[in-house]
């Protein structure tokens, strides 16, 4: 199996935690790390990967096949649509975009140009989740009610109040675009497209000027609804569950993703009491990426399909201009 040529755009913190985790893999060769700023070869000289400051020099490397970008939100649209006009696969943290005409832009400039494009959405990969998403869709749950999750953290409280991790143009919504938008995307992969949402952030507990605290009301053109929640000022916790008509499934995390230690899944049911089964620390982030590069290598098909990547960021936005209306606001499918 030939390894895929890989260029890590962005050596911040995540492209930090993915440059090792690609280079586990039998599936990669990290060729080039990117990062405008001088101090990132502090990182890539000890990973023994050369350093480049320009994005167009991944671009123009024959050993380049893909990119993986740990860049900010704003960049991703023009970064994909540069790195598939170059004939580069593409993995894109989320999110993939923050409207949906420049999701579409993305999706359009990777199938006209036929390269792959992949999510970092993780969450999908984690065993338990993989369980509960099968139990949801196999009818074993009955008819779908209701999701209620939450992911929050507080790990930015150590940022510098400059960080464009903090910043209203990059991150609306507070901690939408850190958190909640895993949780919009699971929901999606298993209740459907949304039809409207309400959102509410406040600044509560931190110095987070752009919010720390965010609720959200999804509700699915299935009839269903999701609850999300997700805060940027309390120590990390992780909860996903879904509710149905015959019984309803909880998968709880007992660590961030960055550094797992496994899950709880409990699940309760009609016919059977509730219990429980402890699942032990699985590389998710290492499974994603190697789905996209499964895909890259037409192995198999990326798991994550198109038309939820378009209909999770269609979601995003219309989250967006709730939390700035105060208001329900329709989402554009």
């Amino acid at each position: 199996m030939s390894r895929l040529g890989v260029a890590v755009i962005g050596l911040g913190w995540w492209g930090q935690v993915v440059v090792p985790l690609l280079k586990s893999s039998a599936k990669f060769n990290v060729v080039l790390g990117v990062d405008p700023r001088r101090e990132a070869t502090e990182f890539a000289v000890p990973q023994h990967i050369p350093h480049a400051e320009k994005f167009e020099t991944a671009l123009k490397r024959p050993d380049v096949d893909a990119v993986v970008l740990c860049t900010p939100h704003s960049l991703h649209t023009e970064q994909i649509v540069k790195a598939a006009a170059a004939k580069k696969h593409v993995f894109c943290e989320k999110p993939l975009a923050l409207s949906r005409a420049d999701v579409l832009k993305s999706v359009k400039a990777c199938n006209d140009n036929k390269v792959a494009l992949a999510v970092g959405h993780e969450k999908r990969f984690e065993p338990p989740i993989q369980e509960l998403m099968r139990a949801a869709r196999s009818g074993e749950l009955g008819s779908l009610l209701q999701i209620e999750a939450n992911f929050s953290q507080n790990k930015f409280l150590l940022l510098p109040d400059d960080n464009w991790r903090l910043s209203g143009k990059e991150a609306p919504a507070g901690p939408m675009t850190a958190t909640g938008v895993h949780l919009l995307d699971l929901a999606i992969g298993v209740l459907g497209p949304a039809e409207q949402v309400f959102a509410s952030v406040r600044q509560l507990g931190s110095q987070l000027s752009n919010g720390d605290t965010l609720a959200v009301l999804v509700s699915h053109k299935s009839g269903s609804h999701s609850l999300i929640s997700a805060m940027l000022a309390t120590p990390f916790d992780g909860r996903f569950a879904v509710y149905g008509s015959l019984g309803w499934m909880e998968v709880r995390d007992r660590a961030h993703p960055e550094a797992p230690k496994g899950w709880t899944l409990t699940r309760c049911s009609r016919t059977s009491e509730k219990a429980s089964k402890d699942y032990p620390p699985a590389p998710a982030v290492l499974a994603n990426l190697e789905a996209f590069a499964d895909a890259a290598a037409g192995r198999a098909p990326y798991p994550v399909p198109q038309e939820q990547m378009i209909a999770n960021v269609s979601a995003l936005e219309a989250v967006f201009r709730s939390a700035a209306s105060g208001r329900i606001e329709q989402v554009q499918n």
